[in-house]
Parts: structure tokens; C-alpha cells; sequence
């Protein structure tokens, strides 16, 4: 098992990420600030804690689906990522793509982590790339929208 170390800022002593259940893949993060997200707009918003990665691992932040589904709030670089070599506070970045005021309390679960294991590549130039029966379509190129 892969230990991450998490260092909570002060007066955060509740805001350890923790999943849900115990076979989630995200463990929900916390706001620690009250703030109103106006339609159309964003915020940063600080989790209260920062974290020691280990070399190789990655912290993809992830919108929670029943806001995104319910009240169309969003994480706007979904998946954002958190470094391994990054020590500050982890912030979520939201955005309202709604039509409504959204508040967000200190403590409402705002989005969740996922930590991912990065593989090792080595990228080469080449001149040419193999062949494929999509080649360079893009999107749409399938068929549907």
C-alpha cells in the first residue's frame, strides 16, 4: 500500500480527505471557506490541506457528479492535477454553469480525488506513425456528435 502523507492547515482538524464508501475510487474533499459561486462565474476554492505525493503518482481532481447533475457545478480543468512535487494547499477550481446563486458552506464536500500512479514513457520523435482506419479524424470523426 502507498502511503500519502497529508498535512492539514490549521483550524482544518475535519477536512481529511475520506472516501464515502470503502470501494470508491475518489476521496471527497472539503471546502474550508464560505463563498457564493454566481452563474457563470468561478472560484478557487482552498481544501484545507496539502499533501506528499510519491515520485510517480499524480492527485487528479474530479467534479462530484451529483452537483455536476443537479446544480450543473463543475470543476473547469476536470481532471485537475496536483503534482507530485507540489507541497501547497490543494484548491479546487469551480464554475457555475448554472442559472441560480450556488452556496457553498465550510464543510460541503465540493469534489474528489483520485490518486493515480503515473506510467514511465520515454516519448520518440519519428518521422512517420503506423497506420490506423481513423488516422488523423478528429472529433465527430466516428459518426456521432
Amino acid at each position: 500500500m502507498t502511503e500519502i502523507k497529508i498535512k492539514l492547515m490549521p483550524g482544518c482538524e475535519d477536512f481529511l480527505p475520506v472516501k464515502a464508501h470503502h470501494d470508491d475510487a475518489g476521496y471527497d474533499l472539503r471546502s474550508r471557506v464560505d463563498i457564493e459561486l454566481e452563474p457563470l462565474s468561478g472560484a478557487v476554492v482552498p481544501a484545507g490541506f496539502a499533501m506528499e505525493l510519491p515520485p510517480g503518482y499524480e492527485a487528479q481532481i474530479r467534479p462530484r457528479s451529483g452537483w455536476a447533475a443537479k446544480h450543473h457545478i463543475t470543476v473547469t480543468n476536470s481532471p485537475g492535477t496536483v503534482d507530485a512535487n507540489y507541497r501547497g494547499e490543494v484548491k479546487v477550481i469551480l464554475f457555475n454553469l448554472g442559472s441560480d446563486v450556488f452556496p457553498i458552506r465550510t464543510g460541503d464536500r465540493i469534489a474528489q480525488m483520485v490518486i493515480c500512479k503515473l506510467p514511465e514513457v520515454t516519448l520518440t520523435e519519428v518521422a512517420e506513425l503506423t497506420e490506423t482506419d481513423r488516422g488523423s479524424g478528429g472529433f465527430g470523426s466516428t459518426g456521432k456528435e
